[in-house]
């Protein structure tokens, strides 16, 4: 069984797949307590992982499923991988990268949160991934040097102050112009206002 906290379909909105069509499996809970986390940690329904598939299978077009959260590495087991693959889906993995991760994986989105509060508490244990996503704050970007992954991307910390939300997002294009092996990813979702 798994906590799960929503399964739902919409557009990937950031890093490398952004606008492709998506099922998002959204995981209840958390190793790590970051300040900007937008996840009800405590809202979950236990599920099977038939039930999942059973909820996955109910958009056939979508070619990438994403496994989110929360953490989604506190749960994802090997018999969870199996049973997605029945449904011919490209399986992707957003992680802060505490945990190990099962086989069978087809994409790896690795966001380390070890340059915040409340992200410090547990070191990032994985070292390669196809994308590296790093939410920005003016962090110094060499400490994600010995981490080996396909793209790079930056990635302004969202805010509801619309003021600081523009102060980030002119700091992170600097960031990204200053080191071109990084590229710059929006929340797109936040400004379509989709889930």
């Amino acid at each position: 069984m798994y906590p799960i906290n929503e399964i739902f379909y919409s557009l990937q909105g950031e890093g490398f797949h952004t606008g492709t069509p998506s099922v998002f499996i959204r995981f209840s809970g958390c190793n790590l307590r970051c300040a900007f986390c937008d996840t009800d940690h405590l809202s979950n329904t236990m599920m099977s992982a038939p039930e999942i598939v059973n909820e996955v299978i109910k958009y056939p077009g979508a070619p990438l499923i994403v496994l989110t959260g929360g953490e989604p590495s506190l749960y994802v087991d090997e018999a969870l991988i199996k049973a997605l693959k029945l449904t011919e889906k490209t399986i992707a993995i957003e992680t802060n990268g505490t945990c190990p991760l099962p086989d069978g994986i087809d994409w790896i989105t690795l966001s380390p949160k070890t340059a915040f509060q409340g992200g410090m508490s547990q070191p990032c244990v994985i070292t390669s991934c196809n994308e590296l996503k790093v939410v920005y704050t003016g962090q110094d970007l060499s400490q994600y040097d010995n981490i080996k992954a396909q793209h790079r991307f930056l990635q302004p910390c969202y805010v509801d102050n619309p003021k600081q939300r523009l102060i980030g997002l002119q700091a992170t294009v600097e960031a990204v112009l200053n080191n071109p092996t990084w590229r710059l990813s929006l929340q797109i979702h936040r400004v379509l206002g989709i889930k």
